[in-house]
């Protein structure tokens, strides 16, 4: 099949004609002509569209799909039903036929780079953490600075309760995360039961106790992420509920001198755990305000298109959670000194920081998110 790329109803040269028809040709030129004029009425104000179309898909076809932007990814099937609109007024009306191969091939291609077979799961999963996860996790700033200004409101509200009286922390926090911490807990038992408790080794720490981190973090951030389906606001008050148990324990362990060491001590997780968990509500908002803002789309089809980027977010802060996992399982009680631990969360944070902050943008390019 020829490739075309140039919407021009001069596709081929027409073949050269015998005297014998030239006049059952003359005849004809008056159709051809109004033929002609039919399909320069019908490409003007549909041409830009098919134009924009074709420029998307021959980018994606040399470069991949990863190389649009969030936005042109988003006109991309908008632009390709339009194609398919057109392609279907061309046939009803016997439009002249160079048009017809031209839309016919474009919405072919179009077809291929949107619904189309894309590379294997290893190929796949390559380009989304190195690309598509670090761009989608950029276009949620605004998102992520929300959520997390949900969890510092609850942070902030949980210290001041319990700074002021310490039965509060468990009206606070429920007894499967306390572990036998609370207003009871001596500064000794903070401190040897907890903050520099001897470290198990690796066979508990990172095959046990990791895995079960894992596994209860990742049930909450995807939590968090579903609930944004409900119009965001279940999301913010888990955010809230979260920091308010965060809050309390800095407030319990601040009573005995020891905020320093336990913002250390929970630093070397944290900035992962936390990092993965605003992901993931930052997501879930994102769902949200397109359900409820769907623009120029359906709420449908917001949601399919928006919804699939969200739950990629969410997907990408699983991986995080692993590895917060490993950090909270091992790394945490391994440290035992607290400038060491808040060396290690330092370079943890420039480490995301630098990840998803230059992390699939394109050379030369400022388009990207």
């Amino acid at each position: 099949m020829a490739v075309m790329t140039n919407p021009s109803p001069e596709f081929s040269r027409p073949p050269d004609r015998d005297p014998a028809a030239t006049a059952e040709s003359d005849r004809a030129v008056p159709a051809d002509r109004g033929l002609k004029l039919r399909s320069a009425e019908f490409r003007k104000g549909r041409e830009p569209g098919w134009r924009e179309l074709d420029e998307l898909v021959s980018r994606a076809e040399r470069r991949g799909i990863a190389s649009l932007s969030a936005d042109e990814a988003q006109r991309l099937p908008l632009l390709y039903r339009s194609a398919m609109s057109s392609l279907a007024v061309a046939r009803a009306v016997a439009l002249d036929r160079n048009l017809l191969l031209y839309l016919e091939n474009l919405a072919l291609r179009a077809y291929l780079t949107v619904y189309g077979p894309r590379t294997g799961v290893l190929e796949n999963l390559e380009e989304f953490f190195r690309r598509g996860f670090p761009r989608s996790v950029r276009a949620l700033r605004r998102h992520m600075a929300l959520v997390f200004g949900a969890l510092l409101v609850g942070v902030a509200a949980g210290y001041l309760l319990v700074r002021a009286d310490l039965n509060n922390f468990h009206l606070l926090v429920p007894e499967y995360l306390a572990g036998g911490r609370g207003p009871g807990s001596s500064r000794a038992d903070l401190l040897e039961g907890e903050l520099f408790a001897p470290w198990p080794g690796f066979l508990h720490t990172f095959v046990v106790f990791a895995n079960a981190l894992f596994r209860h973090n990742a049930l909450v951030g995807l939590l968090s992420f579903g609930l944004g389906f409900a119009f965001g606001v279940p999301t913010l008050i888990l955010f809230v509920s979260n920091g308010l148990t965060l809050g309390a324990f800095v407030a319990l362990h601040a009573a005995h001198g020891l905020t320093v060491d336990f913002l250390g001590w929970l630093a070397v997780h944290g900035v992962t755990e936390i990092l993965a968990l605003v992901l993931c509500g930052a997501a879930g908002l994102a769902v949200a305000e397109k359900i409820l803002f769907p623009g120029p789309l359906t709420r449908l089809e917001s949601l399919a298109v928006h919804g699939r980027r969200a739950a990629g977010v969410a997907a990408g802060a699983v991986g995080l959670f692993f590895v917060a996992g490993v950090l909270e399982g091992g790394f945490r009680q391994w440290i035992d000194n607290t400038p060491g631990r808040f060396a290690f969360a330092l370079v943890t944070a420039l480490a995301w920081l630098a990840y998803f902050g230059l992390s699939g943008r394109e050379k030369g390019h400022g388009r990207h998110p």
